[in-house]
């Protein structure tokens, strides 16, 4: 079973399994050929993460592909230049894309078909062309409105000058180029030689530092997933610097409320998740970063500590069910935005994936490489540089705080259920929803994500400024279509500042994707399911 966000990567990926391959070669498949097709949200300039449940060894495994920081990049340097926040575009967004590295990890460790058979398809789309389709062309056209200041971009992304539209063909014949070489010579084949320079003299051409020794040296690393129980599943997410521990920290938050007993999507229901959502996410304001690089607090900085039961039971009775809190202080536990796809993928052997790879913004930094086809992201732009700064303080050679978060689930001791849901500070949110829509309402795997949802903006960010546009006091919380009229007035006689009927096109409720696994049915035989959000292009489909 594959789940992705548009068709032609879904059946690519089916015809990896058809051949032999394991759940991560089709997933690996899958990403590749999104990311010709849905450039809008993935490639090989950005980051990617991972949770891989196999069989054969028995556990869950994380992959945290996240690039670091260059190490020329000092803050000396930015106060010269007088930066106080890394922008979001241009050259000194850019941190090391851990896109290759990832693949050629995942694939060592997991991989049973050739790389170059799971790179295939996307060499061929990428070669010959591929047709867009709707979802993505709008996104495309607002990308290229937003960069027009990079001309090699433009250049590269542009058809007659313009977007292309829902339906044309458009070749990226420069992405196939690269995508071939790495096929051929792996990791090297881009971290290293004609690539790696292209990049560095791309970057420094716009004032990055990042250099061919920042890509050589770069490395992703095998993770221990962080882990809690939500009624009957064990929920797995990967540590800081992502922001799993903040989607844990809501469901073990969550765990505390007869959620079953409210009526679905009522006020009570939004009500609920709302505020649930401002406590973990002041958590994450503080308390998440490179897990690598200590913080001034003495916290590890992956998370972990605002999972500490009392600590969970402590901030959950700060609730109150009749009226939104308008200021949401981070918690003192004891020391112990974006653009993205998400994929998930259940072989025959029951390996199961859950993949996430993004640029973040839409099409990242706007730095295009000439003639190599793809673009760099721009996560560095999630540092944090104000005075006093946590977790999330920016440091040379250090990874920024990550918004795209895999997830897994675990019922009765079994692999259940690989998902994630795209979207920036959505993610935490939407994981919430879904897992509770499955466990607590009792809604199949397609309906759990493509029911309405609620994103609520305005919080203490990890770069120190307030997120969904510098809304202050209680923030706003944006309602879905088709979640009635009635609790959006029951929502704001609490005090929540409302905004009804977003269209979902908006972009605020993200892309879910999910592959479920069953328990053992009459016939001895597991059986999957799949749910591919109605808000993107793509399927689910099997065999």
């Amino acid at each position: 079973m594959v789940a992705t966000s548009q068709p032609l990567a879904t059946s690519a990926a089916l015809a990896v399994l058809r051949d032999g391959g394991s759940a991560v070669d089709a997933a690996l498949c899958a990403n590749a050929v999104l990311g010709v097709v849905e450039p809008t949200g993935c490639g090989i300039g950005g980051d990617l993460m991972a949770i891989v449940h196999d069989p054969k060894e028995r556990a869950v495994v994380g992959f945290n592909g996240s690039g670091r920081s260059p190490l020329a990049l000092t803050r000396a340097v930015l106060e010269e230049r007088g930066v106080t926040a890394i922008p979001a575009r241009g050259g000194l967004a850019v941190s090391v894309p851990g896109c290759v590295d990832g693949w050629c990890a995942l694939h060592e460790r997991f991989g049973v078909l050739p790389l170059a058979r799971v790179l295939e398809p996307a060499i061929g789309y990428a070669r010959e062309g591929f047709p867009l389709s709707p979802v993505i062309a709008h996104e495309w056209a607002a990308g290229l409105a937003n960069l027009k200041q990079y001309q090699s971009f433009t250049d590269q992304f542009a058809q007659d000058g313009k977007a292309p539209l829902p339906g044309r063909t458009f070749v990226r014949r420069g992405l196939a180029d690269v995508l071939q070489r790495i096929a051929e010579q792996g990791r090297a084949a881009f971290y290293e030689g004609d690539v790696a320079r292209a990049i560095e003299r791309a970057v420094g051409a716009d004032g990055g530092l990042l250099s061919m020794r920042d890509l050589a040296d770069h490395a992703g690393e095998w993770v221990e997933p962080l882990c809690v129980t939500y009624r009957d599943l064990k929920v797995y997410e990967l540590p800081g610097n992502t922001q799993g521990p903040t989607a844990l920290e809501m469901l073990a938050l969550l765990e505390h409320f007869d959620v079953a007993s409210l009526d679905f999507q009522s006020a009570d229901h939004v009500h609920l998740f709302t505020e649930i959502k401002k406590l973990a996410f002041a958590d994450r304001a503080r308390f998440i970063g490179d897990s690598s690089h200590p913080t001034s607090s003495g916290s590890a900085g992956d998370g972990s500590i605002v999972l500490d039961p009392g600590y969970v039971a402590e901030r959950a009775r700060l609730v109150s069910m009749e009226r939104a809190a308008v200021e949401v202080p981070s918690g003192a536990p004891l020391v112990a935005q974006g653009d993205t796809v998400t994929l998930a993928v259940g072989d025959a052997g029951g390996q199961m994936v859950s993949l996430i790879q993004s640029n973040f913004r839409g099409f990242g930094s706007g730095i295009a490489p000439s003639g190599l086809g793809f673009v760099l992201q721009n996560r560095g732009e999630l540092f944090d540089l104000s005075p006093g700064a946590g977790a999330n303080a920016y440091a040379p050679g250090k990874r920024p705080f990550h918004t795209i978060i895999p997830g897994f689930a675990k019922r009765g001791g079994e692999s259940y259920l690989a998902f994630g849901v795209m979207g920036g500070d959505t993610q935490p949110q939407a994981h919430a929803q879904v897992l509770s829509n499955l466990v607590d309402f009792g809604l199949d795997l397609q309906a759990a994500g493509d029911v309405p949802r609620w994103v609520h903006l305005g919080e203490a960010s990890p770069t120190d400024t307030p997120a969904g546009g510098g809304i202050e006091g209680v923030g706003e919380l944006v309602l879905e279509t088709g979640i009635d009229a009635e609790v959006a007035r029951g929502l704001e006689a609490r005090g929540h500042r409302v905004r009804a009927d977003a269209q979902r096109r908006s972009g605020h409720f993200g892309g879910y994707q999910a592959v479920a696994r069953s328990s053992t049915t009459e016939s001895s035989k597991r059986v999957y399911s799949g749910g591919s959000d109605v808000r993107k292009d793509g399927n689910a489909a099997g065999f």
